[in-house]
Formats: structure tokens, sequence, C-alpha cells
């Protein structure tokens, strides 16, 4: 399994877009790398940008990031509501996939050790990471900011760094750098501009002044907005939910005759925190994070490699007839891509009305076949379940045979698209349309069986001949369409 983490570096500067482009460019120089998500507040002249890779290009990035920040970041000028101590103030690594908390710890060393040996910045270990119960908590870390740890580095044995020397860098100062949980970084802001109003709850709502669980909050003025802000960040979600933490603050602020004007999530959520926010106020007790669109569209949740094993389990689904809509589902990608790649290109702008139709219609095939891959297996257990117990068995071997008769249908059409796109797409991405034709042969050839096997136990004898005629028209024009398709692709591969 590939291991994936997640890096979310602060930076002290969020009104500079151009320093906070060039850190960002120099954290997206490595390879390996995604960038997720860059957010930059005024208020708080902080900008917090997320990332994922593989551990060492996590790494690696995170250190291009904080020597770019060094190299442009003068915390003395520096001037903002958030509390920092560094030009790159904070860099947390959290585990996402086949990493553990451990390995994340031993990460967030070997970034420690670096930054303080080539960029000359004491480093703290905080949260998991950290070596002294007192540092689990940033805030301890961070007490008195840039300008009180100047002096305090140098004479409290408290304050020394778990790495690099016992000073602060003159310009860069301090960083801390940890493993942790996912946290939510979640603002509300108040119709008032009393600041005490913003402190008081902050101090009501924050776990270590006896608040939420895993709560740890400060009040803020936003000059912008002319108001007040109660910033928190939720360490454990699950314990202590979003809906919550709103809840808390807005009880609080009626108590001060304060409205809430509006709250915002800074940087990345949970999908299982957006989903525990719409049970809450829908009351929509039963509500999964799969009901929501997206995650069904995409398959977020399930990587490839977990598929494979799903197929390659011991257990009879997803069987042939999924893998048949995987291949139908991998021949409209491809589809989609050589339509993508040709009208980038300029020079065939005019063929965007032969090419735009199929591109859109292909993306939107690719979803479908992704839902086909768990209708297939669905139908079988539904067959195996009346079978078992009773029920309507007509209706339940219909309903195997509808499936990968769709997969067929589906595929049926990809090789009408994929003449039209072997005569129109980018001439360099010939054999990715072939590959395309490929598929879709397999994911019909492979739909068949299924639909075959299946109508054999059928008893309907007058629907049984419906769906062989139907079978026999669907194969004339499939294998017509394939092969025109097949010898356009050797046409344009033949050596002149």
């Amino acid at each position: 399994m590939e291991k994936i983490v997640e890096c979310i570096p602060n930076f002290s500067e969020g009104r500079r877009r151009w320093v906070v482009d060039a850190i960002v460019e120099a954290i997206k120089s490595v390879e390996g790398i995604k960038m997720l998500d860059v957010e930059m507040d005024w208020d708080h002249n902080r900008s917090v940008i997320s990332f994922v890779g593989n551990p060492e290009a996590v790494v690696e990035a995170a250190f291009r990031g904080a020597q770019k920040a060094v190299e442009l970041i003068d915390l003395n000028k520096h001037k903002g509501e958030h509390p920092r101590m560094g030009a790159v103030d904070v860099i947390p690594f959290v585990p996402v996939r086949g990493v553990t908390m451990d390995e994340c710890i031993e990460l967030a060393n070997k970034l420690a050790k670096r930054i303080a040996d080539e960029l000359k910045m004491p480093v703290y270990l905080y949260e998991e990471a950290a070596r002294v119960p007192e540092r689990k908590d940033l805030a301890n870390i961070r007490k008195g900011e840039f300008e009180g740890l100047r002096e305090a580095i140098k004479t409290d044995p408290s304050r020394k760094p778990d790495y690099g020397p016992c000073e602060v860098h003159p310009t860069a100062g301090a960083v801390a750098v940890g493993a942790r949980k996912p946290l939510i970084a979640f603002n509300v802001n108040l119709g008032t501009q009393d600041i005490k109003v913003a402190r008081r709850i902050a101090r009501r709502v924050r776990f270590r002044s006896g608040g939420l669980y895993g709560v740890k909050a400060l009040g803020f003025e936003i000059k912008e907005k002319n108001c007040v802000q109660v910033s928190m960040n939720l360490i454990d979600y699950q314990k202590t939910p979003v809906w919550l933490a709103y809840e808390n603050v807005k009880l609080l602020a009626e108590r001060y005759g304060v409205p809430v004007i509006e709250s915002e999530i800074v940087g990345l959520i949970p999908v299982d925190a957006v989903r525990d926010i719409v049970k809450f106020y829908l009351k929509a007790n039963d509500f999964k994070s799969e009901q929501i669109l997206e995650m069904k569209m995409m398959g977020l949740g399930e990587t490839i490699e977990e598929i494979f094993n799903k197929v390659a389990s011991s257990k009879p689904t997803p069987g042939g007839g999924g893998v048949s809509a995987l291949s139908y589902g991998m021949g409209m990608a491809l589809l989609s891509m050589v339509c993508g790649l040709t009208l980038k290109k300029k020079k065939y702008k005019d063929r965007e009305k032969y090419l735009k139709p199929i591109l859109d219609s292909a993306r939107k095939e690719v979803y479908r076949a992704l839902e086909l891959f768990d209708e297939d297996s669905e139908a079988f257990k539904l067959m195996m379940r009346v079978m078992r117990e009773g029920g309507d068995v007509e209706g339940a071997i219909l309903k195997a045979i509808e499936v990968p008769m769709e997969v067929m249908k589906g595929s049926l059409k990809g090789v009408e698209w994929a003449e039209e796109v072997a005569k129109w797409g980018f001439e360099g991405a010939i054999t990715d349309v072939g590959c395309a034709n490929l598929q879709f042969k397999s994911a019909y050839e492979g739909a068949k069986y299924n639909v075959l096997i299946n109508l054999k136990s059928l008893e309907n004898k007058e629907k049984r001949g419906e769906i062989k005629e139907e079978l026999k028209k669907m194969d004339e024009g499939f294998y017509n369409k394939a092969r025109v398709v097949e010898e356009k692709i050797w046409e344009g591969l033949r050596d002149e």
C-alpha cells in the first residue's frame, strides 16, 4: 500500500501574495507532492498550506517551504492577530494512509534536525512528537511569541529547543514541528467590536480552561470586518464536533447580548465532520458520508489498490461482471483524456464541435461505470439471497442480466465514440484510442459472459428469446465498429 502523509505548515505571512506564491512554488517543486489547499488571512497575517505525498517527498517539500519562508519573511516587521514565533511557525505531519503516528513522529524529528542544521533555527517538537508533556500543547511552546522567546530561550532551561541553537533566528525566529491527528480550524465571528467578549467566550470553550474536549480557542479582533472572532482548533472533531463548538459559542454570545454574524472553516475538513453537521442540523440521523454525490461519483475512500484487493479476495463479489464495468470505465476515461488533450491544442480548435460532446458524455460514463461496479455485486447478492430464502427468483435473475447488459450497451457506445476520436483526435494519442477500444472489447465480452450464464437460469422462454435476439443485434453493431476502430489505429501506426 502506498504511504501518504499530509503536511499543513503555517507561515507568518497572509498579506503579500507574492511571498506566499513563492513558498507554494518551493513546495510544489518536489516531485510526488499534491497541493490540496492554500489559505491566506489578512487580519491574522498568516497562511495555511496543505499538501500530501509519500513520506520522503513531504519532508523535502516541507523543508523547501521553510527555507523559502526564512528567506522572505522578517518577523521584526511582522504584525498580525495570530500568535507566532517563526516565519514558518508550525509544521505538523498527519498520517493519511499506510502510515502510523510513530512514523510521522520520525518524520517530524528528521525535518526538525535538518531545519536546525541547515537553517540555523531552534526547533521544538509538539503534539504527539513532544518529548516532554508540557510541549504537547503548542501554546506552551509559543508563549511570549517571537519577541518574548528571544530572551527566554537563552535564560530559561524549560525553553531549550529540542534541536538547534539556544537563540532565535534573527529574522525567522523558531519553529514547532510535530505529528498529530487531523484537526479542524474553525472560526466564529461575532457582531461586536468588544475584544473582551471574544476572549471570555474563548476561555469558556477551550479545553485547558475547563471547556470542550480537544478545543483550543483564542479571541481576536478582525479589523477588516469590524468585528471580533473566536478562533478555534478542534483537535478531536469526533469527540467535539463542529456543531457542538458552534452551538457553545453561539449560546455564550447570546448571554453577552451579541449575535453570531458568520463562521468559517480554514483549510480542509474531513467529510465525516460534514456528515455530523448535516445529521445534527437536519436531524438526518441515518445520513452517511457515502450519500454525498461527489464521494460516490469519484469513488473516494476506495483506492485502485483497495479495489484490486477486493477483486482478489476469496469472496465471489466483485467478480467478472464488476471487472467488466471497470474496463468499460477505463475505456471512457481514455477517450476523455484524448479529447481533452486534443482540445488543449490551439491548432485543433476547429475540432471542438466533434470532440467536446464526446468529452462531456464520456466523463459521465466513467462515473456510471463505478456505479455499475457496485451494482453488479449487489445484483449477485440479491440473486443468491432469493434463491436461499425464497422470493422473486426470476426478477433477481433479470436484474443480474440487466447490469452487464448496460455495460455491453455502454461499450457499444464507446466504440462508436472511439471511431470519432480516432478520426479527429490528436494523432500522437492514436494508441490511447486503441487501448480504449481494447478496454471496450474486454468489457463487452466479459459482460456478455455474465449475461449468458444468468440467462441459462431464466425459466421465461419468451423473455430469454428476446434477450438472445437483442444480443445478436448488439454483437453485429459492436464488432463491426470495433473492427473499424482497430483498422484506423493500425493505419496510424504504419511506417510510411
